[in-house]
């Protein structure tokens, strides 16, 4: 099965039948989504330290290099995105740092916390306070970790990559498909709404990349919590050689991961490392995350497009262009949630996929003149400036 699968006591079974339809799927097979959507966020490093080392990334920094945001640095962040419209304060960071990182664990226990993940914690707390919805990516999780996070997050997510045992993974520092899996169901198993994806041209074939696509849906099945998938093309940096793949095999990909995912599940792409005008016609419904106020940390040689350029997006299409909150609208309480929105089932063991610090900051939506509701129903105006 998939690499680590056992340690993590993954069962999630590839049916060969579903493999075989996927490799056969192209884009004419697919159709055009009725809308765009995109987030507007303020992209906040908490740290660049990480315990892999994999070698197509250029966001960690190696030991005695590393960085660590202050409380006070999260706050101005945070102020800066909410004056600028933005609804989503975007956590990242590399994987919790190790026993390398020592400057980072001391500078963390000055601050008064134990771990990355409770300062994490704190982070969201903040943002909440200046009338963000925190959205965190903090890596493999466990579910007491995800436990922890869950009650100051609107929603959460890793990246799948692939399910494929890969060299772009390799050494003694590598993390495995097993991992990533287990944190994608432990999410779903604490009833957090998740954002997933594949990463496309690090050395799998095209039968790796349905099986990954597949289960993804295998677990979204289970929890329903899956509310969009990413397909990333790998793109070259200083680390890594990889090459770009070309449009060809992106339009075949991005049509895969339409056909195999629920269609409550939307396909996205990012428009600062995908051609996406030349990929609306191949089942994509939505833009990511898009900051006015600071750079794509994880990619910084390529710049987020403005409105204007999401917009030309969505003419390519013929489709219109909407503005969303980090949470999907089916996860949002029913005083928010848009009319004609279906509700997703209740989560595993909880009473609702939002939590009450999240519904409540909605709720009050009166910091920095937030517009968070207004967002939520659909009835906002676009929120990236085009100047």
């Amino acid at each position: 099965m998939f690499a680590g699968a056992d340690e993590y006591g993954i069962d999630v079974a590839i049916d060969e039948r579903a493999v075989e339809r996927l490799l056969s799927v192209r884009p004419g097979d697919v159709d055009v989504a009725d809308r765009l959507t995109f987030a507007r966020n303020v992209f906040i490093p908490l740290t660049t330290a990480c315990r892999y080392t994999c070698t197509y990334c250029t966001y960690y920094d190696v030991p005695g290099e590393a960085s660590l945001l202050s409380p006070e640095e999260v706050r101005e962040q945070c102020r800066v995105g909410a004056d600028a419209g933005c609804t989503e304060a975007l956590f990242t960071f590399g994987d919790e740092p190790d026993d390398r990182y020592t400057e980072i664990h001391e500078t963390l226990a000055e601050w008064g916390f134990d771990s990355i993940h409770e300062y994490l914690h704190r982070a969201c707390e903040i943002a909440l306070e200046e009338g963000l919805l925190p959205h965190s990516n903090p890596g493999d999780l466990t579910e007491s970790q995800f436990a922890a996070l869950r009650g100051v997050n609107a929603s959460m997510g890793v990246m799948l990559e692939t399910t494929a045992d890969v060299d772009a993974h390799s050494g003694g520092r590598r993390k495995t498909p097993g991992q990533r899996l287990n944190t994608i169901r432990a999410a779903g198993r604490q009833g957090v709404p998740f954002t997933t994806g594949i990463l496309v041209g690090i050395g799998e074939d095209w039968r790796d990349r349905a099986e990954s696509l597949l289960a993804i849906r295998a677990l979204h099945e289970r929890h329903g919590h899956v509310q969009e998938v990413i397909v990333q093309n790998v793109v070259p940096n200083e680390r890594s050689d990889f090459p770009k793949p070309d449009l060809a095999t992106m339009r075949r990909v991005v049509a895969m991961a339409r056909a195999a995912l629920p269609s409550e599940v939307s396909v996205q792409v990012p428009p600062n490392l995908s051609p996406a005008a030349d990929l609306v016609d191949c089942g994509i419904d939505d833009l990511g995350g898009v900051s006015p106020v600071t750079d794509d940390y994880i990619n910084p040689a390529y710049e987020w497009p403005d409105l204007r350029g999401l917009e030309a997006v969505a003419d390519a299409g013929g489709v219109p262009l909407r503005e969303r909150l980090p949470t999907y609208a089916r996860y949002l309480p029913d005083e928010i949630r848009p009319a004609g929105v279906e509700p997703a089932p209740e989560p595993d063991g909880h009473e609702a996929w939002i939590p009450p610090a999240v519904r409540e900051r909605i709720a009050a939506d009166d910091v920095h003149g937030r517009r968070l509701r207004a967002v939520a129903r659909g009835d906002g105006p676009l929120a990236v400036r085009s100047d």
